[in-house]
């Protein structure tokens, strides 16, 4: 955002001023989150150190709902792994019917891969009973709250990931980085086996924790953000190069490998990315994630309420569309009509 910019919106000022308190993350769009004088005194280290000291309370809360080993693998590593995830006959009749099942569907594309997101509201819950078996409240959904650090209810999809090796454009998610300046959930329910040349999720074990070095690295990255020609870190999603991951200490980024029905928890602000496919491959997964204020004291979330967390993915959907139309672009996630889960790119 232009510095003319900034000042003809003078008068936004108070909600840039109030985003500070939530989950907002622009460094480019925000003149407030994005100040280097605010920054050169504090504001970024601030916000993200309050963010960890109020995920480990909230997690003092979630804990006694999460298995004790699946708890210290989190707290050790950053994600958890759980294989067999669903009862055999249920994953199998599930991903038999997915094949075959086409729903409405949307896609996204990011240089060479391609993401499919099939939201699962009420009317895809009640056209494939099984999915219930993965969005149960008391199924996942306490391990996703506590690497979250978050209560509430996550949001769940169908996802698609379909490489293109072909495409010779650079997909930003294969750079290692974090999604945001506090802890946050995803959660991939593997519909098929995922080996090395899959496209795996690459994690680097241990990056969540908020050392002094990671503090410091988060503090010089926040005085020049505003302005960086990477988009996505200029949003604040900030990437990281390996020499300045060596620096913070002892990291290795490690493929996630997994055979099918395994879930991965983990959470994504310790340093991630997704790994270049050397193949066309169509990787598909029921996902989900978490997120919310990193600064609320309470032990409740609005999205908790009956009839609300299972269609706040269509609504934010519904709201893209309204916006897009009325600035007259193009949906990031195009809608593209009904498409199973295993289909080939349709953008």
């Amino acid at each position: 955002m232009s510095r003319t910019s900034i000042a003809s919106q003078w008068w936004r000022y108070p909600l840039w001023t109030m985003a500070v308190l939530g989950s907002s993350k622009s460094f480019r769009t925000n003149p407030v989150i994005g100040s280097p004088g605010l920054n050169e005194r504090g504001l970024h280290r601030a916000r993200v150190k309050l963010a960890a000291d109020m995920a480990a309370r909230r997690r003092k809360w979630l804990a006694p709902s999460v298995r004790d080993d699946e708890r210290q693998a989190f707290d050790r590593d950053g994600y958890v792994i759980r294989e067999n995830a669903l009862p055999r006959e249920v994953f199998e009749r599930l991903v038999e019917t997915l094949h075959s099942t086409p729903l409405p569907a949307r896609e996204m594309r990011q240089g060479q891969a391609v993401t499919r997101m099939i939201p699962l509201g009420p009317n895809v819950l009640s056209t494939i009973p099984d999915l219930k078996a993965f969005t149960a409240p008391q199924t996942f959904a306490p391990l996703i709250r506590y690497v979250a650090g978050l209560p509430g209810e996550p949001v769940y999809f169908i996802q698609t990931v379909i490489a293109e090796p072909a495409v010779k454009k650079a997909d930003p998610q294969i750079t290692l980085h974090a999604d945001t300046f506090h802890s946050t959930a995803k959660a991939w329910l593997f519909l098929q086996d995922v080996g090395p040349d899959d496209g795996p999720f690459v994690f680097v074990p241990g990056s969540h924790h908020l050392t002094p070095e990671r503090l410091e690295w988060e503090h010089r990255q926040s005085l020049a953000a505003h302005h960086d020609d990477r988009q996505h870190h200029a949003s604040g999603s900030f990437r990281i190069s390996p020499e300045e991951l060596q620096a913070l200490g002892d990291f290795t980024p490690q493929k996630v490998t997994v055979p099918a029905n395994t879930i991965v928890v983990a959470d994504t602000y310790a340093f991630h990315s997704r790994a270049t496919s050397p193949k066309h491959t169509i990787r598909a997964e029921l996902h989900a994630y978490h997120r919310g204020n990193p600064f609320s004291p309470l032990p409740f979330s609005l999205s908790s309420l009956p009839g609300f967390g299972e269609r706040r993915l269509d609504m934010f959907l519904a709201y893209e569309d309204w916006l897009a139309k009325r600035r007259h672009k193009r949906p990031v996630w195009q809608d593209v009509g009904e498409s199973t889960a295993f289909d080939g790119a349709h953008i």
